[in-house]
């Protein structure tokens, strides 16, 4: 196969979802956005910190609205964030002076290291990302984007995504821990 048939990709679109499933979709990353954006917004609002960042919404599209992929599982979700968080604050202290370098090293090397770590979780390369190119209080929380809004905000999605991803009998969450 030559290297322009690959891109034409097999001709079958993905099977359709139920009406029940989007429903449940909805209701968890409903609950789950407004769970971390509640305290960002009402607790963390008058102080330097941060809960909820953009690469949330991707997590939020995994853990409840493709609950079997491998990519949504509890390792995944917070592996992937915990470490790329640490590698995109990295990055930032070590090349700020050339974002585009820093961005660059942030995204790839989280990739990497979620690969070497079975950790892979698409919404990390972007926590990385916003750890170089986010706003001056992001920057100034340093090494404390790890733990928040990124690890917090990542366990209390998770915590959600168990409740209603088990509630009705079509879904089970996870598919596995470890």
């Amino acid at each position: 196969m030559n290297f322009l048939q690959k891109m034409k990709g097999n001709g079958q679109s993905p099977p359709a979802v139920g009406m029940i499933e989007i429903l449940w979709s909805w209701i968890g990353s409903f609950l789950g956005i407004a769970a971390v954006s509640l305290i960002h917004y009402k607790i963390l609002n008058q102080t330097d910190l941060a809960m909820i960042i953009g690469s949330f919404g991707a997590s939020a599209v995994l853990i409840y609205g493709a609950i079997r992929s491998p990519l949504a599982q509890p390792r995944n979700l917070i592996g992937g964030h915990i470490l790329s968080a640490i590698v995109g604050v990295t990055a930032f202290q070590l090349f700020s002076g050339e974002p585009w370098l820093a961005a660059s090293i942030a995204v790839s090397t989280s990739i990497a290291l979620m690969h070497l770590t079975k950790t892979l979780h698409p919404p990390g390369g972007a926590t990385a990302l916003i750890a170089v190119i986010g706003s001056d209080g992001i920057h100034n929380l340093g090494y404390l984007y790890v733990l928040i809004p990124v690890a917090l905000g990542a366990s209390i999605m998770l915590l959600i995504a168990l409740i209603v991803n088990n509630i009705p009998k079509t879904r089970r969450y996870p598919e596995f821990w470890i």
